[in-house]
Order: structure tokens, then C-alpha cells, then sequence
């Protein structure tokens, strides 16, 4: 499994608890950076799931 992977997962979660405070409490600039916390780290865990695909088709 590549590191962008895990820390990819890792955002999205991070952003998603971000995001669950801000609607809480109702903070809005901290429910819109956990939206985009959890889009980086879904685009992060994507980029790593190619560079994953990339290895497996040179083995």
C-alpha cells in the first residue's frame, strides 16, 4: 500500500470530523475546511491507489 494512500484516508477522516464539528457548533469556516480536507484526502488516496496500479502492472 502506497503512504499517499494511508495519509489520503487519514485527511478524510480528519475532514470529516472537522466538518461534523463545524455543523455542531455552527461554524461554518471550519465545516468548509473539513469539505476540503476531506476532498484532498480523497484525491490524495486516489493518486495513491494509481501509483499502486502502476507497481502491480510492472511486477
Amino acid at each position: 500500500m502506497n503512504k499517499d494512500r494511508i495519509e489520503g484516508g487519514l485527511k478524510n477522516v480528519k475532514g470529516s470530523v472537522k466538518e461534523g464539528l463545524g455543523k455542531l457548533v455552527g461554524d461554518t469556516k471550519l465545516e468548509a475546511e473539513g469539505k476540503v480536507e476531506k476532498t484532498e484526502g480523497r484525491i490524495q488516496n486516489t493518486v495513491g491507489g494509481i501509483k499502486d496500479s502502476i507497481r502491480g502492472n510492472r511486477d
